[in-house]
C-alpha cells in the first residue's frame, strides 16, 4: 500500500486476525505450520500489528530442530552441500532445466559456453591469426587461440610466480621453464593478433 507507514502491510480485504477473539483486519503476514521435509514458509498467517508484533516475539525459527540440524542451518555454506540439478548428468531430460533453458540478455552464459564448445570441437580457426612460432609460443604459456591481451598477463604472472626461484625456496630447478615463459612471452606481447 502506498504512503503504509509500516513495512510488510499487506492488503486486509474480507481477511481478519487469526489471533483468537481478535477483530482488527489482519495486515500482517507470518509464517504457518510447515510440513515436515519442506524447505519454506508453509502456508502464511494474518495478524493485525499487535498480534504480529507478539507473534514475532516468540517465533524460534530452530523449533524441532535438533543440535546438528541447527548448527548446519546456522553454517554460511548452507545449502551449498548438494549439486544443482543444472550442472547433474541428467540436466535437459525429465523437466531438469539446462543452462540453455535460462533468459540470458547478457549473453554471460552463452558466450562462455561457445568458447567451451570451440575447443571441445577443436576449431582451428581461431589460430590462424598466429604464426607458426606465435602458437608454439601460446603452447609454453597454455593459452588457446582464444586467448587475448589480458588472459596472456594473467598467464604470465602466474606462470613467473610458479616457476620463479624466489618463490620455490630459492629451487632453481625450474629455471629452464621458466625461461621459456618469458620468451614466449615477449614475442607474443609484440604480436599482431594482440594489437
Amino acid at each position: 500500500m502506498a504512503g503504509s507507514r509500516f513495512q510488510g502491510r499487506f492488503d486486509s480485504r474480507g481477511r481478519l486476525c487469526e489471533a483468537p477473539e481478535c477483530d482488527e483486519p489482519g495486515e500482517f503476514r507470518a509464517p504457518g505450520n510447515r510440513p515436515a521435509g519442506f524447505d519454506g514458509p508453509g502456508d502464511y498467517r494474518y495478524f493485525c500489528l499487535d498480534h504480529v508484533r507478539a507473534f514475532n516475539a516468540g517465533y524460534d525459527f530452530f523449533e524441532g530442530m535438533s543440535a546438528d540440524e541447527i548448527l548446519h542451518a546456522q553454517s554460511p555454506a548452507a545449502g551449498w552441500a548438494t549439486a544443482s540439478r543444472i550442472y547433474s548428468a541428467d540436466a535437459g531430460v525429465d523437466g531438469v532445466p539446462r543452462w540453455a533453458d535460462f533468459i540470458d540478455p547478457l549473453d554471460a552464459i552463452g558466450a562462455r559456453a561457445a568458447g567451451i564448445r570451440r575447443r571441445a570441437e577443436g576449431n582451428s580457426h581461431e589460430w590462424t591469426r598466429f604464426t607458426p612460432r606465435e602458437r608454439e609460443a601460446l603452447n609454453v604459456m597454455g593459452l588457446g587461440g582464444d586467448a587475448d591481451r589480458s588472459s596472456l598477463r594473467r598467464r604470465y604472472s602466474q606462470l613467473v610466480r610458479k616457476y620463479h626461484p624466489d618463490r620455490n625456496g630459492g629451487d632453481r630447478s625450474h629455471e629452464a621453464r621458466l625461461q621459456k615463459v618469458v620468451e614466449a612471452y615477449q614475442l607474443l606481447r609484440r604480436a599482431t593478433a594482440f594489437a
